[in-house]
């Protein structure tokens, strides 16, 4: 795997290092000693698959906080999306700064979240497919998020927003308030 560091603190893009023969490629998509070599948290908990009719379908921006705070590794395996992830670490060099990058199952890259980095993404195409590998196990009661269109990010997302569940389009503004606060 290539790992190539973001403009946001311990958050990376991951790349395949593809072995190629007559018979196509091979890759490895995780190993825990890399990861690990990288300094980021190697945990696996869950694996999730999202899939989305519509391009134009927005989910996000979602969070968990401590002591459920979740890294995830998101890859696209059918079509394209486009990933915003924001640092919500108070602590953080990069606090509230957010990165966009398109995933698609063309480039086969993945992006590797952080801990307390609120996550989303916009479907580019119909059909797109995001494979999610999660380090915490989804624990409702520390769920946290934000408004996709929070004028405070100013996130400029592709395509207009098509679809968009009733949870994520009434996420609270952002506040300064403190970030274990935000609504649930």
């Amino acid at each position: 795997m290539i790992f190539t560091k973001t403009n946001l603190k311990d958050a990376y893009i991951i790349d395949l290092d593809e072995k190629h023969d007559h018979r196509g490629f091979f890759a490895r998509t995780f190993c825990a000693q890399e990861f690990e070599a990288h300094g980021l948290k190697p945990t696996v908990a869950q694996c999730n698959l999202s899939f989305n009719h519509k391009k134009g379908t927005l989910r996000g921006m979602h969070y968990q906080i401590p002591p459920a705070a979740e890294t995830k590794v998101i890859r696209c395996i059918q079509g394209a999306i486009y990933d915003v992830i924001i640092d919500m670490r108070p602590e953080s060099p990069t606090f509230l700064q957010h990165i966009g990058i398109e995933l698609t199952a063309e480039n086969r890259r993945a992006l590797y979240v952080p801990e307390m980095f609120a996550h989303g993404y916009q479907a580019l195409t119909d059909g797109a497919e995001v494979l999610y590998q999660v380090g915490e196990f989804y624990t409702p009661g520390y769920e946290r998020g934000l408004r996709y269109d929070d004028p405070f990010f100013n996130i400029e997302w592709p395509l207009e927003v098509t679809e968009i569940s009733e949870k994520d389009r009434n996420w609270p503004l952002m506040t300064m308030m403190p970030v274990g606060s935000a609504s649930s």
